[in-house]
């Protein structure tokens, strides 16, 4: 498994953690790794993409991606993540970073 698909035990997990205790310094952004949005958008019947918030195990702020078929449901046979939050990885030089 690539290391940016999630199982939808940890998926669940992590949005858990997002919605009952929700990290006090909350990340301005997050990078999102291409190769995340190119493998998702390419998988059959993917005709929008959402995208949930959650904490993982170590703490660290996550933005999970699932693909939306034409009725609007979640396709969770495949969750993406592998986003790095910022602070750690940020462009403090662009004019939407705000310390």
């Amino acid at each position: 498994m690539p290391s940016y698909i999630i199982s939808l035990t940890d998926a669940e997990e992590w949005a858990h953690s997002w919605q009952t205790n929700p990290p006090k310094n909350l990340a301005k952004a997050h990078l999102i790794p291409l190769e995340v949005l190119t493998d998702l958008l390419a998988i059959s019947g993917v005709t929008g993409v959402r995208s949930y918030m959650g904490v993982d195990s170590s703490g660290t702020q996550r933005l999970m991606f699932v693909g939306v078929d034409g009725d609007g449901k979640d396709m969770t046979d495949t969750i993406y993540s592998g986003t790095t939050p910022c602070p750690n990885l940020c462009d403090i030089s662009s004019p939407l970073y705000n310390p």
